[in-house]
């Protein structure tokens, strides 16, 4: 049998050699089967592996743990009253990880950093390590950071496309415009406001599209904002001050025109916005407003019925309450009249107007005008004003040149202008609002002969008193200035002031007003003065010279900006 079988499979070869037919056929076969099944393995495994790969392109990265929808919610634009673009919203990409993902948290870090060397390694490194199905890594990166980030092709990063604020005016707005955070959400100034206006419940529903939002326009004019800005960081600077503000109101409208405080921020990178020194101190600062509360206590005297423009008061001596004495800066030490008690700023005069007024009536009265209210505006940062408890002869006599209490230099200002422009009172707005809009809500607060007599005291002021460094020619400016002792730690400084002014334009109709602040000013040069007139008042008046066209304003030189003395009876 075994023969049999080696006859069928051996041949003779060349040269004699005998071949085995069958074993090597036998060999050949296993061979290529073996082959065939390493192939196959290969193509199952790559296969798998690219139909994983296309499986995962297609698939929405695994977000829990991070953000919803509403960071990429659309805000709707902030304009100025001409249209002028404030806040608008730009794309932005922010930097995930997915850390389930993620291979070699070192190795990733260490690429990452020569990208962002300023992110947090340690923090990093954990979250990397987590095993979290996201986390975010950088927020808001800049183009060149995304397109450098890509080119590290590090396996578990991705990106994804968020709204950011841009502010193209920069600082020049910020106080009033407000900041968003990094989710795109209000959280000062007029951002903030118009979230509660309900785009913040638009946004958490889905139906904050940017097509559908329309720009919000306020009233605030840019090229006057910006010059408000301008001037009082000047005056920062060249009075050495701790800070400066401005306020300008149409005082027809309520509309707050411009409006600045310095120190102030970059809300494009606002790393600084915090900082103790960085206030509004226009509608959320606090201060006792020295003798520009005059115009209050004069206004208050004339509109009671009791004084008119002939009444005399006896300022020849110090007024004593107690231990205590009330003294003129520099005094005439004789009798004075109502005019008088307001062109030389006297302290006494002031005193002898509130106690002919009465404690009760004077404390009635700059309520009536919201001084010692909280004002209602849009603006969210607006602090409330202070006053004593209980109001004895002694507060009446120091609230009446403006020391006792504290309040916004903003309601100061709306406060005069209802002195200004017939004796209405408006809540300040920092939307467009026109004059029949504006006189459905105002409320009658003096009387008209109060009116023509507080225009004729600014006039004469700024033509023979403190106001002169205010004046403008051809704009006839009138105005009153205030300087205050700085309250520190509750007792009053000696060394330091804090400084207002107050001016309105043209005052035979004033058209708008200009409230200033100096907070802890410093003489110019050796040998000037540190009160108002030499610093608020040179703000002011620089104000309105270099804004008054833009407003709208037209010189007229046909005449002198005299003030006639004319009958109160």
């Amino acid at each position: 049998m075994i023969g049999k079988l080696l006859k069928r499979s051996t041949r003779t070869g060349e040269g004699g050699t005998i071949v085995v037919e069958g074993a090597r056929k036998a060999t050949g076969g296993k061979g290529r089967t073996r082959i065939v099944m390493t192939m196959a393995v290969f193509f199952g495994i790559f296969a798998t592996i690219s139909g994983r790969l296309v499986y995962l392109g297609f698939q929405t990265p695994d977000m829990s743990g991070g953000p919803q929808s509403r960071v990429t919610a659309s805000r709707p634009d902030i304009v100025d009253r001409n249209g002028e673009v404030l806040a608008t919203d730009i794309k932005t990409a922010s930097l995930f990880a997915e850390p389930r993902r993620i291979v070699d948290a070192d190795e990733a870090i260490e690429k990452l950093s020569t990208v962002l060397p300023e992110i947090d390694y340690e923090q990093t490194y954990h979250k990397l390590k987590s095993g979290a199905g996201f986390v975010w890594l950088q927020r808001q990166l800049t183009p060149k950071q995304q397109s450098d980030i890509m080119q590290l092709g590090i396996p578990g990063f991705g990106f994804r496309t968020e709204k950011r604020r841009f502010y193209p005016s920069g600082e020049t707005s910020s106080y009033i415009v407000g900041l968003t955070n990094i989710d795109n959400q209000g959280i000062s100034g007029m951002e903030k406001y118009v979230d509660e206006q309900g785009l913040s419940d638009l946004q958490a529903s889905g139906l904050a599209v940017a097509k559908d939002l329309k720009p919000v326009k306020l009233s605030i004019d840019l090229r006057v904002q910006h010059v408000v800005r301008d001037e009082i960081a000047a005056g920062l600077e060249r009075y050495r001050a701790m800070g400066a503000g401005a306020v300008v109101l149409n005082v027809k409208t309520g509309e707050v025109v411009a409006m600045a405080s310095v120190p102030d921020f970059d809300p494009n990178n606002p790393y600084n916005a915090q900082d103790k020194d960085r206030l509004n101190r226009m509608s959320a600062g606090l201060y006792e407003m020295g003798s520009t509360f005059k115009s209050f206590t004069s206004a208050m005297a004339l509109d009671s019925g009791k004084a008119t423009m002939a009444s005399r008061f006896d300022a020849s001596h110090p007024i004593r309450v107690g231990h205590q004495a009330i003294h003129d800066f520099h005094g005439k030490n004789r009798v004075l009249s109502l005019p008088e008690v307001f062109l030389y700023s006297s302290n006494i005069g002031s005193a002898r107007e509130a106690e002919m007024v009465g404690i009760e009536g004077h404390r009635a009265f700059l309520h009536r005008l919201g001084i010692l209210d909280k004002m209602q505006t849009e603006l969210p940062e607006v602090a409330r004003p202070t006053e004593p408890k209980v109001w004895k002869q002694v507060n009446s006599f120091t609230i009446a040149f403006g020391h006792g209490v504290s309040t916004t230099p903003l309601q100061a200002a709306v406060g005069c202008a209802a002195l200004m422009n017939g004796g209405f009172l408006m809540n300040p707005t920092f939307l467009i609002r026109t004059q029949a809009e504006a006189m459905a809500v105002a409320k009658k607060v003096v009387g008209d002969k109060t009116v023509d007599g507080m225009r004729y005291l600014y006039t004469l002021n700024a033509e023979k008193g403190s106001a002169r460094n205010a004046r403008v020619p051809g704009y006839r400016v009138g105005g009153k200035t205030g300087t205050a002792e700085k309250v520190i730690n509750g007792r009053y400084s000696k060394e330091l002031n804090f400084n207002t002014f107050v001016a309105a334009f043209p005052m035979d109709d004033p058209q708008y007003l200009v409230f200033t602040i100096a907070d802890a000013p410093h003489p110019e040069k050796p040998g000037m003065t540190d009160v108002a007139a030499s610093n608020a008042g040179v703000m002011a008046g620089n104000i309105i010279r270099r804004s008054a066209a833009m407003l709208g304003v037209k010189p007229d030189f046909s005449h002198e900006n005299g003030a006639t003395l004319v009958s109160y009876q």
